[in-house]
């Protein structure tokens, strides 16, 4: 068994502990401790994770599946097992029902080419909402122009929720698919995901969640969702970049065709035609990120250790301490909702008429991490009739010292700024 597979348990009353399984939280930047307030972009990584993947690398990477040899029954173990964590941290029905990907993105494109391009057709719809990330936009807009089906989207309310009265006006007939985050990573808001989706079975249309910014930070169960697919990324959960997760129903799975062809996902190969592997591997081709799933696993471990029902209360606690400290700062402008209980703990602001750069580049001087832009969310910016916000994200590794720090940064840019 590799280092990386024991599970560790971490209160977060201890956040001394905590903070000390991460490595990178234990240096300063430009003369101040650093706050890291970016973790909806990508989050930082554990000791337990970090050792995980070093491990497979010195130790015993092999390719996976094929060799017969130690090392890579050991890897192809490894590999295999991180599978099945994954599938059981979701609440999936069985491990087959979890294809590795790069990232959120990658998934979202498998399911728009390999079920999209089967099913949809000239003049079907395919419903969106305002508050999407590029990644769930770029893909079906690729999608309707291939086959020439329409996009529609639901708007949003002036507190940033999705407008599900007018949810019913747009599901039709013809809408094939229903694609939507679980949480906004700008607003932060938390979207109904089941009420949504059975509204979209009962018009037979497929339901793709983005869950990009909601696996990491609270519990999710596929059954309770009610979705067909939900994608989400390792980097964001204390997992390395280049390893992301299609959780999709295998009954759907099963009927699709590859995304993508090439070695380990075929089952014969004639010169004229080939057949194809089952699910997963039919959706797996070529060598997969082997250390960085192996260590995806890693980070599920720690995350289990830790419990996700106490990394969403503490995030709660988190957020609404946040609201409170950043309604007192003067011309302030706070996107999205001002419950608590229906957001996530990302909150995008902006600050008067000073620029959203120019505020990161301030903070970041006195060692706060804080993203400036219009966060891959251009059709919501513009709903919004902003250019660009800050969002400070928080996760499990975040204090309310750390809040009050980034609220007298913002009082210090005014006086440099303002």
């Amino acid at each position: 068994m590799s280092s990386g597979d024991t599970p560790i348990s971490t209160r977060l009353s201890d956040m001394a502990a905590v903070r000390e399984a991460f490595p990178i939280l234990q240096q300063q930047m430009h003369g101040q401790p650093l706050i890291f307030l970016d973790s909806a972009a990508s989050s930082q990584r554990p000791h337990h994770v970090i050792h995980a993947l070093a491990d497979y690398m010195s130790r015993y990477h092999a390719n996976v599946h094929r060799g017969v040899y130690w090392l890579s029954e050991e890897a192809t173990y490894a590999y295999e097992q991180a599978r099945e964590k994954v599938a059981h941290f979701i609440g999936a029905r069985r491990p087959e029902e979890i294809i590795f990907t790069r990232n959120t993105t990658e998934a979202i494109n498998l399911v728009a080419y390999a079920w999209g391009d089967a099913h949809v057709q000239a003049g079907d719809r395919i419903l969106l909402t305002l508050m999407e990330h590029h990644s769930n936009i770029v893909a079906w807009q690729l999608l309707a122009e291939r086959r020439g089906a329409v996009l529609d989207y639901v708007t949003l309310d002036a507190d940033g929720r999705l407008d599900l009265d007018s949810l019913d006006q747009l599901l039709t007939e013809r809408t094939r698919i229903v694609a939507f985050t679980h949480q906004s990573n700008v607003l932060g808001t938390i979207n109904p995901v089941a009420t949504i989706a059975a509204r979209a079975h009962a018009v037979g249309a497929l339901v793709v969640v983005d869950g990009a910014q909601s696996v990491p930070h609270m519990p999710v169960n596929v059954a309770e969702l009610g979705a067909d697919f939900l994608a989400f990324s390792g980097h964001k959960m204390c997992g390395p970049t280049g390893v992301g997760v299609l959780w999709g129903r295998y009954d759907i799975l099963s009927t699709m065709h590859p995304f993508l062809g090439g070695g380990s996902m075929i089952s014969y190969v004639d010169e004229q035609r080939s057949t194809y592997a089952d699910v997963p591997q039919r959706f797996e081709a070529g060598t997969p990120a082997i250390g960085e799933a192996i260590a995806l696993g890693a980070a599920v471990d720690f995350l289990n250790g830790i419990g996700m029902d106490a990394i969403y209360h503490h995030e709660q606690e988190l957020v609404q301490h946040a609201l409170q400290q950043l309604a007192t700062v003067p011309n302030l402008t706070l996107y999205g909702p001002r419950a608590a209980e229906q957001r996530g703990a990302a909150l995008a602001f902006t600050l008067g008429n000073i620029h959203p750069h120019d505020i990161a580049a301030v903070l970041d001087q006195q060692g706060i991490a804080v993203r400036a832009g219009h966060h891959c969310t251009q059709p919501l910016h513009r709903l919004l009739d902003v250019p660009a916000t800050v969002r400070a994200s928080m996760y499990l590794y975040n204090t309310a010292d750390e809040l009050d720090r980034l609220v007298a940064g913002l009082a210090h840019v005014q006086r440099v700024l303002g």
